[in-house]
């Protein structure tokens, strides 16, 4: 493949990245203080330059734009471009088809070379270059973006695309001589489908890729408007014996990220304790004090209702809880999260997460238990440590701690939201629920690891601006629908 590596910000190759990263990136950035409005700036500049520093100058140029973002680029890229060329903007749907205000905004500025698509003939130009849909694009293009890029292709000029080529991955797309991509390149591209790469950096913050933002919840599914009760998410949390709170905390802080039924799997001893939390949590006594092997036919039975499982908080470290444990966890068929005693009990014997798919929430001492590794303070060994761990269980490690790691073996991301406050007994069983919760409403466990990381630590956050040092773990479970308020507006 040819790829030029011409960062602004960056001078390494990284990975490529897919249409829901992208918007993740930008959110996140924003998020760091830089404004979707540069970023759209510097990737019209980026593609101007390129076509610059490739075709040269004195060029006839039609910039064929769509209603979204990269139609937006296309905007910006036409403002650099007129200086030196004679640039037409193609519009493919009239004006007040665009969707963004940011792309609205900028097609305010070359509003003056703006032609609908039917009006121009494309054969009259040197250059096309293609801003009609960005990433995420599936399934079979329909009019009248169809008719557009079927006139590109077969007009016998140079193309350019931004981004990526429009319709890549559809049934029909653009086929360039050249793609400017920004800051990465996209999944699915090759020089077979792109012609030349080019990428290029547009200012994305290295944070906003190194660290969990509200950018994550670009993986949050948004339930429909028609479903009913049990479609979004029911999930069971095995845990309770020694300790009653620690399964209701877990559940309600469940709830809070939005899953529809939580069940409760408990010991006798601690059964009416934990139903008496809320008439929210639907508690199951099972047949001892602690949880034994016994109770697998329950527990079977509840498993097959939910499409998620948490098992660990407040079960104890019982011998026989311990092998009742590891012999659930090897049973288990749903995605799971280990938290708590569970891991103490899996971590003499790994092999009970042979193909299995989930989280694990180890602190550091959890993590010496697993690995057999004392745990370095330094963040880049701990990197390694939960890399590693994840790569050689096939399940995603979140390590708690003032910054968490998350990793599925392979991606690494960081969160650094949370306080002190938050040493508070209590707050680990949020976390763990609040994972589990995305993990039953079919979210992946890297995705759910890392949504939970930052929605925690920042209802956290939340929750000690209000009650300092005096917060509570509750406290931390009733600010969690503040942050969904606050930041899934951008993905409705």
């Amino acid at each position: 493949m040819t790829i030029e590596k011409d960062y602004i910000q960056y001078t390494q190759y990284k990975r490529v990245i897919d249409h829901l990263e992208v918007r993740v990136l930008d959110v996140n950035s924003e998020f760091l203080g830089v404004p979707t409005e540069m970023l759209m700036e510097n990737a019209g500049q980026a593609v101007a330059e390129a076509v610059r520093d490739l075709m040269g100058e004195g060029l006839r140029i039609a910039i064929a734009c769509g209603t979204g973002n990269n139609g937006g680029d296309g905007f910006v890229a036409a403002r650099y471009l007129r200086e030196r060329n004679e640039v037409k903007v193609v519009l493919v749907r009239p004006p007040e088809n665009i969707k963004t205000e940011l792309a609205r905004r900028n097609f305010e500025k070359i509003r003056d070379l703006a032609m609908m698509e039917d009006a121009v003939e494309l054969a009259d130009f040197d250059v096309i270059i293609d801003g009609i849909f960005g990433t995420g694009i599936r399934g079979r293009i329909e009019q009248p973006w169809r008719s557009v890029i079927e006139r590109i292709n077969s007009s016998e000029r140079r193309i350019v695309s931004i981004d990526i080529p429009s319709g890549l991955g559809a049934d029909l797309q653009v086929k360039p001589e050249l793609t400017v991509t920004l800051h990465d390149l996209k999944t699915g591209m090759n020089e077979r489908n792109s012609g030349k790469i080019i990428v290029k950096g547009i200012g994305i913050p290295e944070d906003a890729e190194r660290y969990v933002g509200p950018g994550e919840f670009a993986y949050y599914p948004i339930p429909r408007k028609e479903s009913h009760k049990g479609e979004n998410g029911r999930l069971l949390i095995v845990g309770g014996g020694p300790y009653a709170g620690a399964p209701a905390l877990a559940g309600l802080a469940a709830y809070r990220i939005g899953v529809d039924l939580v069940h409760i799997a408990t010991s006798r001893l601690s059964y009416c304790a934990t139903a008496s939390f809320s008439p929210n949590l639907i508690v199951h006594r099972l047949s001892d004090e602690v949880l034994v092997e016994g109770d697998f036919d329950t527990l079977r039975d509840l498993t097959n209702r939910v499409d998620a499982v948490l098992i660990g908080p407040g079960l104890g470290s019982d011998p026989s809880t311990t092998r009742a444990i590891r012999s659930y966890i090897s049973d288990c068929r749903k995605p799971i999260v280990i938290d708590a005693d569970a891991i103490g009990a899996i971590s003499a014997d790994l092999s009970v997460l042979e193909n299995k798919r989930g989280v694990i929430t180890p602190h550091v001492a959890e993590l010496k238990e697993l690995t057999g590794v004392a745990v370095p303070a330094d963040l880049e060994s701990r990197r390694e440590i939960v890399r590693d761990l994840a790569a050689r269980t096939g399940m995603t490690i979140l390590l708690k701690g003032r910054i968490d790691v998350i990793s599925d073996g392979t991606r690494v991301k960081m969160n650094r939201t949370g306080n002190e406050g938050m040493s508070v007994g209590g707050t680990g069983d949020v976390l763990a629920g609040s994972a589990a919760g995305l993990l039953s409403k079919g979210v992946t466990p890297f995705d759910a690891a890392r949504i939970a990381a930052f929605a925690t630590g920042y209802a956290g956050d939340l929750a000690f601006a209000e009650r300092s040092f005096g917060l509570l773990a509750t406290d931390v479970i009733e600010k969690i629908p503040a942050v969904l308020k606050e930041f899934l507006d951008k993905f409705i």
